[in-house]
Parts: C-alpha cells; structure tokens; sequence
C-alpha cells in the first residue's frame, strides 16, 4: 500500500484531530486515513482505497457525495460575494432565501431562524435565547436546562454538560451546574427486563417528575431532547414517550428544544423529527443536514412563542447582545438553498424512508439471529445493532473487551465505514440518503462477515 510519507508526518506533527487518542495517534500507533475523493455513498483515500460510507461522514452528507450542483452554487456565491456579515440588519439574498426555505419546512408555529455555523454553537445560542427569555419575563431564578443521559448536543461548556455521554465531561470540568441530566428514553438497557414499552414510558415520566420535584419547577427553564437519541445509541423512543414526556413540560411551564441536527431534513423518512414524533418544540437546532455538510452551517429555529418575548426584550433593552462573525454565512446559505432544492427534486427523503426500512430489514435477516446480537432497531436512515455477551440475560460485554470497535474494524476491511458508538458494544449506520437497496444488503452482508471474523 503506497503512503505518503511526508503527508503522514505533517499529519502526525501538526493536526490535531478531535475525537482522537492523541498520544498514540502523535506516536503512529494510530492508523490515520486521507480522504481524496468522494461520489454518491463511497470515499476514496489517498492510497486509492474506495469505501462504502455507512455513516455518511457524521450523519451529515444526506445527499451524498459530489453533488455538482451544490459545488457550482458555492463556487457561484463566492465569486459574487463571499462574505458580509448579518448583523444589524444586514442580508444576502442567500441568507435570507434559506430562511424562508426552513420555515416553509418547519412546523406551523415556528417563527424566525438564527444561524450559526455547527450544531454545538447553535445549542449555545439556544440556551443564552432561553435564559434570555425568562430574565425578560421577570423569572431570573428559572435557568436550568434538563437534558438526558447518553443524549448528545455538542461540546462546547454548555453543549457539553447538555450532552450525557461521560467522554464528554471528564476531566473537562462538566457538566456544568445549570445542567441536570434524567432518564434516557432506552428501552433496551430498561432498568427492569421485564417492563413493557408503556412501563417504561411511565418509568420515563416518573424519573422527571421526581427531578423537577427535587430541583423546583420554578427553577428549571427547559428540557432538551433529540427525537432520537444519535450518538449515545441510535435509539429511538418507545411509543408514547414524547407525548407523555410533553404534558410534564407543559404542566410545569418549561421549554421545549428539539435538538434536530440529526433528524433534521429527513434523516428520519419525515423532514424534520419533531413532526415525525408529534413534538412540538419551541426551539429547534438544526446542522448536518441542513447543507449536507458542504459547507459549515447551524440554526436555531425560534418559535412564535419565544419570538414575542425577544422583541419584547429588545424595544426594553435595545439590541440583542449576541451575534457570531460568521452567522447566515453566505457560502453556508448557498449550500443550504441547492441542498434543499436536490433534497426535494430527487425526492431523496422518500428515498431514505423507503431504503432505510430496507436497510434495518436486511440487517434483521443478516444478523438477527446471532447469539450476540441483544438488539437492532433504527427509524428511517438509521440503523444500529447492539452486541452483548449473553441475549438471553442481557449481559453486556466488559468494555475493556472493545467489542464494538473491534467489528467497526473488521467491516472496514470489508470496504465498509460503520461507527462503534459509545458507552457500549453498539454498530451505527446512517448512511447519504442515496443509498440503494442493493448497497443496503452490501452493508448488512458485510456486517454478518465482521461478526463472523470476530465474535464467530
């Protein structure tokens, strides 16, 4: 296999890559991979390797790879105006264009977007609008956000304490005190094997219940919530759960976020979750598959609701005192409006619908049956199998074992990226939204040879 070498040791000696076990990585103990050139669902590196990528980037590159039509309208909008800045009122007709575009996707009852540039930012922008909204409305006391464990919603401060996931705050110093986690919507790992789905749901409820008991409703402004967990499982929730988990908000006066950055834009077969589920937020973040991650860009989607109360507090304040460089960038806009436009003209949210049940049926067959395989599930485009030691008693794996990371090395050297997602034995997949049926069955046939090649 040819390397460049001089490649490999400006890699090692310069970059450092997030994610990553930085001392073996600096050491060379850590493959690295230089990713050339990309089409539809495949990669290639730079040692001429294609790969069939299941896990479409981050969960973000929807519509697949080499789409000409979002390069062209980049390459266009930076040669007509490559950046101004939003603030104070300022526009380009691609910012703003973009901003229709969402809200006409959006549910009824949402009202403006803020954009930014990654979901992790935009998150941050949604607690400062929500600690905002409650100074405005006289109630300085109620400040803090519940989120749940094993959700993910970045790695910022703040980001990281809402994400509850344990890479993420140790020795980081989070979480931070604002931010209190409660039960994630998990009903395989359920704390009582023999619970149904509505036990469960009402196990779910009475955890929150019982922390806003404790902590003061008074004092808790908002709960945030992926409509499917992504990265602590790709889990989604029982039947039931967001409409029960709602009246406890509602009941209690706090704030909804949908965090979408997965979900949005129809990774789930629907364009955005909240309408899949039956939510009905009054912040929504949005990323990844807002431009299929051709070029940088967030949002935060504000509600009707919230809207009022931030004018209000501008005409008692003067202006809103937050802002990024970079918000509704026009080289981001640009790639959102062609994305959205292909998402639509080749009907690829159908597609995801229609290839995804393919996909998770597929895998069911291929591997269902495996004695370690406790479960598989996913929604739409997005599929994961969970590995335990014994599916009879739910024994999981030591994770000393790397159980998971060992078969997302064994499919790569079938030709296929999965993800080995934390805190357990878990394969993700969430590939572009062009995936075919018949690279669906590659992925899960490839699948049933790494658990051959290493659990037998």
């Amino acid at each position: 296999m040819l390397k460049n070498d001089q490649l490999d040791a400006w890699d090692r000696d310069n970059f450092f890559h997030p994610s990553t076990h930085l001392g073996q990585f600096a050491r060379g103990e850590a493959p690295n991979r230089v990713i050339k050139t990309a089409k539809g669902s495949h990669i290639t590196d730079r040692d001429g390797n294609e790969l069939l990528d299941a896990f479409a980037g981050l969960y973000c590159v929807n519509v697949g790879y080499g789409r000409q039509e979002i390069a062209e309208a980049i390459a266009d909008q930076a040669k007509e105006l490559a950046y101004y800045h939003a603030y104070v009122g300022h526009g380009t007709e691609v910012s703003i264009t973009l901003s229709k575009m969402i809200l006409d996707r959006a549910p009824d009852h949402m009202s403006k977007v803020y954009f930014g540039l990654s979901g992790s930012d935009a998150n941050e922008t949604n607690v400062k609008l929500i600690w905002y909204y409650n100074n405005i409305l006289g109630r300085p006391e109620k400040k803090k956000i519940i989120s749940r464990w094993r959700g993910y919603h970045g790695s910022g401060l703040m980001t990281g304490s809402l994400t509850g996931l344990e890479l993420f705050h140790k020795k980081f110093d989070l979480p931070l005190a604002q931010v209190i986690h409660t039960e994630a919507p998990y009903y395989y790992r359920r704390p009582d094997f023999n619970m149904t789905e509505a036990d469960f749901v009402d196990h779910c409820v009475a955890e929150l219940e019982n922390l806003i008991e404790e902590e003061g409703a008074d004092t808790i402004a908002a709960f945030i919530g992926e409509p499917v967990l992504g990265t602590g499982g790709i889990v989604p929730p029982p039947a039931g759960y967001w409409e029960a988990i709602q009246k406890v908000l509602e009941k209690h006066d706090i704030l909804l976020v949908a965090d979408e950055v997965v979900t949005g834009f129809g990774r789930l077969g629907s364009m955005f979750g909240s309408e899949h589920y039956g939510l009905k937020p009054d912040l929504i973040t949005i990323a990844k598959g807002l431009t299929s991650a051709y070029a940088p860009l967030s949002g935060s989607i504000v509600s009707d609701k919230m809207w009022k109360v931030l004018e209000q507090g501008t005409d008692e304040n003067g202006p809103i005192g937050h802002g990024w460089t970079y918000s509704a960038h026009p080289i981001g806009a640009a790639a959102g409006v062609a994305n959205l436009k292909l998402l639509d003209d080749l009907k690829l949210i159908d597609n995801a619908a229609k290839v995804g049940a393919h996909l998770n049926a597929a895998m069911k067959d291929a591997i269902g049956d495996h004695a370690n395989v406790g479960d598989i599930r996913g929604e739409g485009m997005l599929c994961a199998v969970e590995f335990v030691k014994d599916r009879e008693t739910r024994t999981f794996f030591d994770a000393s074992d790397k159980v998971g990371y060992g078969l997302a090395a064994a499919l790569l050297e079938q030709g296929v990226i999965g993800r080995a997602m934390p805190q357990g034995d878990i394969m993700g997949f969430a590939p572009p939204f062009c995936l075919t049926e018949a690279e669906a069955e590659e992925i899960a046939g490839k699948m049933a040879k790494a658990v051959q090649s290493v659990l037998g």
